[in-house]
């Protein structure tokens, strides 16, 4: 994953709503749903909310080529294709949306980092999976703490939402209790890396 060090976000309130209102549109009609508005609406956004956005992006675009990988390679099958499946939509949905937001708004969308996911069968993908979706669930409660406005703050939550979902159901898959702990801990940015490179083999 890209470097995430220092990164301190306020003053969203703009991007924020154009976010979380970018996300529901995004995932009901894909990301090329979201039209020439936004980029006037953020047309002052500042540099902290590209941090931001691009934070997020780097997380989603590591799930999104798990998914990729898995379905390529993991021989899945049943219900856990079926989910593999779908949660990979997810991700990518979340990729497109955040990166043309970053686009329009001037910036320069955070590369994919390379990533070489070892994934020979499906016990070794529901393994990797619920680590990455738990990985994924614990970066953006480290998040929300650094977040002051509002409507960011119910953007992240609307996707740590959807990650926890998904890592309950893959624990379910995986015969592991789908909520083991009456809270989940928050992971500091590197934290968050460390963890990254091993899951992704670099």
């Amino acid at each position: 994953m890209s470097e995430q060090h220092g990164i301190e976000l306020h003053g969203m309130t703009r991007s924020a709503f154009i976010l979380r209102g970018a996300l529901a549109t995004g995932a009901a009609y894909g990301a090329a749903s979201i039209g020439p508005f936004v980029a006037r609406a953020l047309a002052q956004t500042s540099a902290t909310d590209l941090q931001g956005l691009n934070f997020a992006l780097t997380l989603e675009q590591l799930e999104a080529a798990f998914y990729a990988a898995a379905l390529k390679s993991a021989k899945l099958s049943g219900e856990v294709r079926t989910l593999a499946t779908e949660f990979g939509k997810h991700e990518t949905t979340h990729v497109d949306t955040i990166k043309q937001l970053v686009e329009q708004l001037g910036g320069t969308a955070a590369p994919a980092t390379p990533a070489k996911f070892k994934l020979s069968n499906q016990r070794d993908f529901l393994k990797a999976a619920v680590a990455l979706e738990d990985l994924g669930v614990g970066a953006y409660n480290g998040l929300m703490p650094r977040l002051t406005t509002p409507d960011i703050v119910q953007a992240a939550g609307s996707i740590v939402q959807v990650e926890a979902r998904h890592a309950a159901a893959l624990r379910f898959h995986a015969g592991e209790d789908p909520a083991p702990a009456a809270f989940d801990p928050a992971l500091s940015p590197p934290q968050v890396q460390a963890a990254a490179r091993k899951l992704s083999g670099g």
